[in-house]
């Protein structure tokens, strides 16, 4: 990102809501995967983007070669960003607009030196300046400490020219832990929060772990006969809470509502602070332990309040009821409200006999949209000791129906393809199902992302690993002439149900390197032996043409050019881009310039010189020469001209 402009300065910002343009050369996966990654702007930052409705400055996101971005609002009109071939993971999406927003790599620092060392023998001819740093005048690091988990941070083999790494980290610890395209790093959002004076973000609305006394400001109803508890053990259960797992001292706490006392029906409602929605839907998710009976329930209510019902109005929306387990389960209710309101958990006593109750921990509610489905693994640390790598390894989700009426399956390569080992593959096939005599073929415009949740507590602070797959009817299968969506009945292979049911599974999509085994390990994504896969499902075809009819016009008074992704001019040219081309900007001074399409040649005024004093000379020569050769001409031809006059007479 050598000679793009620096973040240091106000004219450099955008404002909070950045009007965007969806090219139609974009992949369709991309644009689902782009707009997702502005739900992960909204949650966790005030950064907002809007559909462009003619402002002045916009981005315009199209696939170019590769994933790049200018730093900064270039104030220009149309400022482009590319998401190019292989470039639509949503942590790379996030990191091309970190760069719109202002921010410059992460190894780019001034005080890069004391984290990481650069070995520039590695690095590939022509690409050192990726590698460059900047100084203080240009560049601000907003006060945070150096970040080895930013999305902005180069990985190890960034741009290597053989096997070595051309970064390594001065804490050799940290060696696998730079480059991940995750999500935000708990210092990206520091530092992208200070820079736009961000003081809560847009989507989120609250989070609970029950450390606090205070219980997030939750109260207990004064309309049951019971009350929840605050605990961090209970003798049937759980032994810990969720939040930590029992690691921490003097810390761990849940909310228990006891079922063991009191008659059938009795009740206990934990009401939260009150709310105040702005988008009109959101995600209710937390974890719920039952060590009561079956029959025990929670209910989810909303309590409404609006100037018809000031006192608030009771809403039910779900009841969760199941078997007691030895383990705490994670929940997910969508709820649709447009006034402000309280959250209520009600605990309810079923008949039967009860050792124990229910209990609730890790609360987060945002204005965003639930997943589908949920894929709990449990006993993860013995699959991942004990499976091969290879197809022997394969792990499948149970079936999953879409909105549509889709039914598909997730396939886990839980050690990674034989030629892609120590990683998490994840690859998306449908299934036959019960809907398929009534159902488009090839399936079309469906996107399925399949989301490794990292069950930190705050759901700002997660950093989940997710990858998108779009299913385009017109793609056809490596292997044959068949198209890839098509009906699993015609283009799939038999499998079993472990119930013993037959049915056929069409190919698998995805890819062998989800996640290292490295940052399996170093977050939250293994927590009480279980991971959860989150999967969605959803239609996409609306995003089939998001160019406006009308193009939207250039600013051409801008005086600061589109400088490029990359700088293929030598001799410190200046990159800019024109009609999407790279062209190079030569410098110059008084008595000397650079020129040639990379600026690889040099010119001066002295060279100058010689060349004008050398070219007179030349042109003196040359006519000299014509005017020799011009005057024998016009003798010879005056000599030819008078025997010719002496014929003719002679020949009348």
């Amino acid at each position: 990102i050598q000679d793009r402009n620096s973040i240091i300065g106000d004219k450099y910002r955008w404002p909070h809501v950045i009007p965007y343009v969806l090219e139609d050369s974009l992949e369709m996966n991309a644009k689902g995967v782009i707009l997702k990654a502005f739900e992960r702007y909204r949650l966790k930052t005030c950064i907002d983007f809007k559909p462009w409705e003619g402002e002045k400055n916009y981005i315009s996101v199209f696939k170019g070669s590769g994933c790049w971005s200018s730093v900064g609002n270039m104030q220009m009109g149309l400022q482009q960003l590319s998401i190019g071939a292989n470039c639509d993971r949503i942590g790379t999406i996030q990191h091309e607009f970190l760069h719109a927003l202002g921010f410059w790599h992460e190894q780019s620092r001034s005080d890069r030196d004391d984290y990481v060392t650069i070995a520039w023998d590695r690095i590939q001819s022509g690409k050192e300046h990726n590698f460059n740093k900047y100084d203080d005048n240009r560049s601000d690091f907003l006060n945070v400490p150096y970040d080895y988990n930013s999305v902005m941070h180069y990985s190890k083999t960034a741009f290597r020219n053989g096997t070595d790494p051309t970064i390594i980290t001065n804490i050799p610890d940290f060696i696998d832990v730079i480059g991940q395209r995750m999500d935000f790093s708990e210092y990206d959002l520091q530092k992208l929060n200070r820079l736009y004076n961000c003081t809560s973000s847009l989507s989120f609305m609250d989070t609970c772990s029950f450390e606090l006394e205070n219980i997030c400001g939750m109260i207990q109803s004064s309309d049951d006969n019971s009350d929840w508890q605050r605990l961090s053990q209970v003798p049937a259960g759980p032994n810990t809470d969720h939040t930590n797992m029992g690691e921490c001292k003097d810390s761990g706490y849940f909310m228990h509502f006891d079922t063991s006392a009191g008659g059938e029906g009795s009740t206990a409602a934990l009401e939260s602070r009150i709310l105040y929605p702005k988008r009109g839907f959101q995600c209710l998710q937390f974890y719920l332990y039952n060590s009561g009976n079956e029959n025990d329930r929670l209910n989810v209510w909303v309590r409404e309040y609006t100037s018809a019902n000031p006192n608030g109005t009771l809403r039910f929306i779900k009841e969760i009821k199941g078997s007691p387990e030895t383990y705490w389960q994670l929940h997910h209710v969508s709820l649709n409200v447009t006034s402000k309101f309280r959250v209520v958990f009600q605990g309810v006593r079923g008949s039967g006999l009860s050792n124990g109750g229910l209990s609730i921990d890790d609360i987060n509610l945002s204005e965003t949209q639930c997943p589908h489905h949920v894929w709990h693994i449990r006993n993860f640390t013995h699959v991942l000791n004990t499976s091969p790598a290879g197809k022997k390894g394969i792990i499948y989700s149970p079936p999953f129906y879409s909105s549509e009426g889709y039914a598909f399956q997730v396939s886990l390569y839980v050690n990674g393809t034989t030629d892609n080992p120590f990683n998490l593959g994840i690859y998306l096939s449908l299934i036959s199902g019960a809907n398929d005599d009534h159902l488009k073929w090839p399936c079309p415009w469906q996107q399925v992302t399949m989301n490794l949740l990292d069950q930190h507590p705050d759901i700002r602070q997660q950093m989940s690993n997710q990858r998108s797959v779009t299913t385009d009817p017109e793609r056809l299968s490596e292997s044959s002439s068949n198209y890839t969506w098509d009906r699993p009945d015609k283009v799939g292979s038999e499998a079993t149900f472990p119930n013993g049911t037959k049915y056929m599974r069409g190919p698998g999509v995805g890819t062998s390197a989800f996640l290292t085994h490295e940052r399996l390990r170093s977050h939250n994504f293994i927590k009480e032996d279980g991971v959860y896969i989150l999967l969605t499902m959803e239609d996409i075809s609306h995003l089939l043409s998001t160019q406006p009819s009308t193009p939207p016009p250039l600013v051409t008074t801008a005086k600061v050019p589109s400088f490029c992704p990359d700088n293929p001019c030598e001799n410190d040219g200046v990159c800019v881009m024109v009609n999407r081309m790279p062209v190079c900007r030569c410098p110059a001074g008084d008595s000397w310039w650079y020129m040639g399409e990379k600026c690889e040649r040099k010119g001066s005024t002295q060279e100058n010189i010689v060349i004008a004093v050398s070219s007179t000379i030349t042109v003196f020569v040359v006519m000299l020469i014509v005017t020799i050769t011009t005057a024998v001409c016009l003798k010879k031809k005056y000599r030819q001209g008078k025997e010719n006059k002496e014929s003719v007479t002679l020949e009348e």
